[in-house]
């Protein structure tokens, strides 16, 4: 599936009424995958005139990428089976299709405009980040230790023998080419932390702790929308080509690590951690303070292991080398400062 293959046709045998026509221009980054913006020309008012649609990755790169993490299809399936089942706001999903021979996919959002992607580069503020944490709780907490998640074939779990596995060999893998372009944002001193993880992965993986819940593992700001004076849901979060059964925190760590800059993720954190645990109340689910902050100390690796692996493996375009170089600092500084190595 390509742009030029979303027709006007096609588009009216997917939405059930008539499209006169369609044009489209690209949006985002698109390391795994091909997002634009579709412009819905049309009479019938229940049609969209503005649509998203992810489709596959020119690249052969990130072709094989999407294959060997099954992200296509996790997505799809996530829109298809799960995305009704959570509170966290999610596009409308028009139409889902995956196909388990090619692996081709495509997927019609909702056009969320005009709300506004964050900006990993740049951080974001105590506000915003305070709602990203709180409507992360909305994920979790329809799902906390829902057994029948385990059901999910497709959905896996971060704390499984073969996600151990895999990490070591793709960590073995990427580790020396991402040292090597990363250095020069990195200190000695977080170099040599990131070198001392590798050789734990499996501990790190192993000694994760119940409850287990839905998790999306790449909650970062340039996976949210956030609301503007013109409008827009206050978060909206996209990219769920990760999904998976693991550790609430994960997702709680993996954004204050990297979403603040790292001064005002020190000077927040705590309140961030007891603003998740407050609105994790709200499905009445009571959590130790020291237990939910050892786990966010914990996992503070989880963000480190999405830098190096994702940085080593996707295509890179003139903004990922900073991006990249931004999240591996900020997270291997988190890691640091909670003293996260002696937790693994």
């Amino acid at each position: 599936m390509s742009p030029d293959d979303i027709t006007a046709e096609w588009l009216s045998s997917i939405l059930g009424g008539e499209v006169r026509s369609v044009t489209y221009r690209r949006i985002g980054d698109g390391h795994v995958g091909t997002c634009i913006r579709l412009n819905v020309g049309t009479d019938d008012p229940a049609l969209p005139t503005s649509l998203v649609a992810k489709l596959p990755a020119e690249d052969e790169r990130s072709l094989l990428l999407a294959l060997m993490l099954k992200t296509y299809e996790r997505e799809v399936n996530f829109y298809r089976e799960l995305a009704s089942t959570i509170d966290i706001r999610v596009p409308h999903c028009y139409h889902a299709e995956w196909n388990a021979t090619t692996n081709d996919f495509v997927l019609l959002l909702e056009d969320m405009a005009p709300a506004e992607q964050g900006d990993q580069i740049a951080g974001c503020s105590f506000e915003r980040a305070e709602a990203a944490v709180r409507a992360v709780a909305g994920l979790h907490g329809p799902r906390w230790n829902d057994p029948t998640l385990a059901d999910i074939a497709w959905l896996g779990g971060n704390d499984s023998d073969a996600t151990s596995d895999s990490y070591t060999a793709m960590w073995s893998m990427t580790f020396p080419g991402f040292a090597s372009t990363y250095e020069r944002y990195l200190s000695t001193e977080m170099l040599d932390v990131a070198e001392r993880f590798g050789h734990r992965i499996v501990d790190f993986v192993d000694g994760r702790a119940a409850p287990r819940s839905l998790v999306h593992t790449d909650y970062r700001l340039d996976n949210l929308l956030f609301a503007t004076p013109s409008g827009g849901a206050p978060v909206t979060v996209v990219d769920w080509q990760s999904p998976t059964r693991g550790t609430p925190l994960t997702d709680v760590s993996c954004f204050c690590g990297a979403g603040l800059l790292t001064d005002d993720r020190r000077r927040h954190e705590r309140e961030l951690v007891d603003a998740y645990a407050d609105a994790l109340s709200g499905y009445s689910i009571d959590v130790d303070d020291g237990w939910l902050w050892e786990q966010y100390r914990r996992e503070a690796f989880h963000g480190l292991i999405v830098t190096v692996l994702t940085s080593q493996m996707v295509t890179m375009n003139t903004r990922s080398l900073d991006m990249f170089g931004a999240m591996a600092s900020r997270h291997l500084q988190h890691a640091i400062d909670l003293d996260s190595l002696s937790l693994v």
